[in-house]
């Protein structure tokens, strides 16, 4: 069975566990560097950029998760999760993974009452004719992407003052979402991007 790990340090891993769950998938929490041992993938998720990297320092997570992004183990960062694997961030003072060649800027489109959704076009998704209804929270902008980066998909055009910038984004075995794909009941970005993980192939086997 193929193994997603969701690091459980915060936010809303479980929202993705389920989704993986039902699409058939082993979907452990990780909280540890053991943790990541044996994944076929691993799934960063939504919750605040900053606690995120101060728990990935306090649980001595910050050199194995290097480790297996290294090594090419698929992974997969929405909303914060995109912030941690971004390269570079204006306004954190931590360190990220600095895996994904972007720039970014957290809580770019507003605080949590300025929330919204909007139907994208997604052409990489199964279906991709069908709209991907997208929900960002406090979502962070990409202001930038380095030349082996692929956008798969855009804000649309009068969806206020980022309209136009990339919100689903790849580099390789690397995808990173600004929306919440786990809070909607259309599992095709999950499926997406177990299709990544099994193109890889391999387990990781950090030390």
């Amino acid at each position: 069975m193929t193994t997603i790990g969701v690091l459980a340090l915060q936010g809303d891993f479980g929202e993705h566990q389920a989704v993986l769950r039902r699409l058939g998938v082993d979907a452990p929490q990780v909280r540890a560097p053991d943790g990541l041992r044996g994944l076929d993938g691993l799934i960063i998720p939504g919750g605040e950029s900053t606690t995120f990297c101060r728990l990935m320092a306090d649980f001595n997570l910050y050199e194995p998760l290097r480790a297996i992004v290294k090594a090419g183990l698929p992974v997969w960062g929405t909303c914060a999760g995109l912030i941690v694997l971004a390269q570079r961030v204006g306004d954190l003072d931590l360190p990220t993974l600095e895996a994904l060649d972007i720039t970014a800027r957290r809580n770019a489109y507003g605080r949590q009452v300025d929330s919204f959704e909007a139907d994208v076009s997604i052409s990489a998704l199964p279906e991709g004719a069908r709209p991907f209804h997208a929900v960002f929270i406090r979502a962070p902008v990409v202001d930038d992407t380095g030349a082996g980066v692929e956008v798969l998909a855009r804000l649309p055009e009068g969806s206020g003052p980022a309209a136009g910038s990339p919100i689903a984004v790849r580099q390789g075995p690397l995808l990173a979402t600004s929306f919440h794909p786990e809070l909607t009941n259309d599992d095709r970005f999950h499926g997406y991007f177990l299709e990544i993980v099994r193109q890889q192939g391999g387990r990781s086997s950090p030390k």
